[in-house]
């Protein structure tokens, strides 16, 4: 269901461009994360850091690239999301001394440091090779192409969720047999 309801708002953003253009879609995906962040926020009674921030950057690069007519800003969003996620990550590890992802996750997720540190330094260089991949369409691609590339792009932050998981499993306590 949750990754129905993520994937939501870039299938209505995918479709409308392939209907009419990408100021058509900017507009379908601005509500469309309006809507998704209000399902999100009737189901668990308050959104997650990452919701937030996400609909703040759609919204206001959609503004922009509606306002201006530019659909650099709406292309360039996704960068600017990773680029911030890394620099976030980075301070906290490098100068604050702190795991962002434990203090977010620590308290669902039981896992030693060790675990906690190489978690942060994965998705630290996974969000700045996401960064980089999304300047690198949106600079040297066509629109049409950058709008499929976020479609079909979408297999690069499944695998690596998938993966995490997948790592995350091995370290997760064994739970004890009731005798």
């Amino acid at each position: 269901m949750k990754l129905l309801l993520d994937l939501f708002p870039i299938v209505l953003f995918f479709g409308a461009y392939k209907m009419a253009d990408i100021y058509t879609a900017t507009a379908v995906l601005m509500a469309a994360t309006v809507v998704q962040s209000g399902v999100m926020y009737t189901m668990e009674r308050k959104l997650a850091t990452m919701q937030k921030i996400t609909l703040v950057l759609v919204l206001g690069f959609g503004a922009l690239t509606l306002g201006l007519h530019d659909e650099r800003f709406i292309k360039w969003k996704p960068t600017l999301l990773y680029s911030g996620l890394t620099i976030a990550l980075g301070v906290g590890h490098f100068v604050l001394k702190k795991n962002f992802l434990k203090l977010l996750l620590g308290s669902q997720l039981s896992l030693p440091d060790a675990v906690w540190h190489r978690l942060n330094i994965s998705w630290m260089l996974y969000c700045v090779f996401m960064a980089s991949l999304n300047a690198y369409v949106a600079t040297y691609f066509s629109t049409e192409e950058w709008v499929n590339f976020k479609l079909w792009g979408y297999v690069f932050p499944l695998v690596f969720i998938v993966s995490q998981g997948i790592y995350i499993a091995r370290h997760l306590p064994k739970e004890e047999d009731p005798v």
